[in-house]
């Protein structure tokens, strides 16, 4: 893996969905940094938020008293250059659960469904090169 490559920030408190989507983002390109909870999630963001390009959490994150959209949401507003994928297997977002620019996909999600997301969500300039050359070929 290149130690150049931008970080991905893997949140969901399932550790076999935490390692498929880690796989899915290290073929896009990315290094990955996982966490078990949204709050784990916002100590990696504190320590590694100006090389995150792509954060993917699950909205339910048990035990924590943060949900996935809040993480989203606190990313949102304090890291506005990371991209945001959340993703669930049962719940869907309300109206103001999700910050702007945000996109929501369910589980459970495929390498294509999320790199054509992140093909949506990211600017070219902040696609990693993997990521750029895959374009349109799924």
């Amino acid at each position: 893996m290149n130690q150049d490559a931008p970080y991905a920030l893997v949140a969901d408190d399932d550790a076999l969905i935490r390692l498929d989507a880690c796989e899915i983002l290290k073929k896009a390109g990315f290094r990955c940094l996982d966490a078990a909870t949204a709050e784990g999630a916002l100590v990696l963001m504190e320590e590694h938020g100006g090389e995150i390009r792509i954060l993917f959490t699950d909205v339910q994150m048990p035990p924590g008293d943060m949900t996935g959209f809040d993480l989203a949401r606190i990313c949102a507003r304090d890291w506005p250059d990371i991209g945001i994928l959340v993703a669930s297997g049962g719940t869907t977002p309300n109206p103001g659960d999700m910050p702007d620019g945000a996109e929501f996909i369910s589980k459970p999600f495929s390498d294509k469904i999320v790199h054509d997301y992140l093909q949506k969500i990211l600017p070219d300039g902040k696609k990693p090169e993997p990521l750029r050359r895959a374009a349109g070929q799924y």
